[in-house]
């Protein structure tokens, strides 16, 4: 006859060192990640922070420590944050927004250009001004914003950019010839930025969202909602949450290597392009 051994429930003796021994290390870790969140906080700008996606993206940097900015046309930024008063077009206003973080944060280290607007219209329809106003806040204003930034950046010999692009700058989309054609070129914006920065420690890469949870979606009527859905192999909209952390992640030092870049955060519905 075989004799087994019986093991009193919880394992065997052991065991429970060994299991002692894991819970030790999962501590040793999260303390450790606590402890570089803390050791590589870096001063970060989000423009158009008071809001949507960018006001998650703002949320996430203060979140995980860093000293946060968000510039603002009208109301305030997330609890934590420095709201500054400014206007992508408005050059005046963006050197007394970029005076205001440097004074009061330092330096920045790390630009989140999302401030955007739409002007949605058929190409028989769109005005020359329905072009130029979007042209002029979504791809103009992103020029502004990164020449400025990029100034500190390459005395620090240290940045992060992060352009929100969209889904649509690559698959193109009816009735937005303007914003879409903005969102296409700030692809060749970042790779222009990598080729002349990247051995100056500096990083800059585009994030490229697709449908995502917002006031602006939630308003669509229910039917039109699921048409989109199933044009996205994921079946849903993204939080705008899910796109902060992609951000956060190319501003970190785990992505140091990653320059020229266009992430996808969009379910896969802009898959092959």
């Amino acid at each position: 006859m075989r004799l087994t051994r019986v093991f009193p429930r919880g394992g065997s003796a052991t065991c429970r060192p060994f299991k002692t021994k894991l819970l030790e290390i999962n501590a040793r870790i999260i303390a450790k990640r606590k402890a570089y969140e803390l050791s590589t906080a870096r001063t970060v700008l989000v423009t158009g922070g008071n809001r949507g996606i960018g006001r998650a993206i703002a949320e996430e940097f203060i979140r995980q420590g860093h000293r946060v900015a968000v510039t603002v046309r009208s109301g305030e930024g997330p609890t934590g944050a420095l709201s500054v008063i400014a206007d992508v077009t408005d050059s005046a206003s963006l050197d007394a927004a970029f005076a205001e973080v440097a004074e009061k944060l330092g330096p920045i280290e790390v630009l989140v250009a999302n401030a955007g607007i739409t002007r949605d219209t058929l190409l028989m329809r769109m005005t020359e001004d329905d072009f130029e106003s979007v042209v002029n806040t979504n791809l103009n204003g992103v020029f502004r914003v990164v020449k400025r930034a990029s100034t500190g950046m390459i005395k620090g010999k240290f940045g992060r950019i992060v352009l929100i692009g969209s889904v649509v700058g690559l698959l193109g989309s009816a009735g937005q010839v303007n914003y879409s054609s903005t969102k296409s070129a700030l692809v060749g914006m970042a790779r222009s930025i990598t080729r002349e920065l990247g051995a100056r420690g500096i990083t800059a890469n585009v994030v490229a969202p697709g449908f995502i949870d917002t006031d602006m979606t939630a308003a669509l009527p229910e039917a039109q909602q699921d048409e989109y859905k199933k044009k996205i192999p994921a079946g849903r909209f993204a939080q705008p949450e899910e796109v902060a952390r992609v951000v956060t992640w190319l501003a970190s030092d785990d992505a140091a290597y990653i320059s020229g870049a266009v992430i996808p955060v969009d379910g896969g519905l802009g898959m092959g392009h």
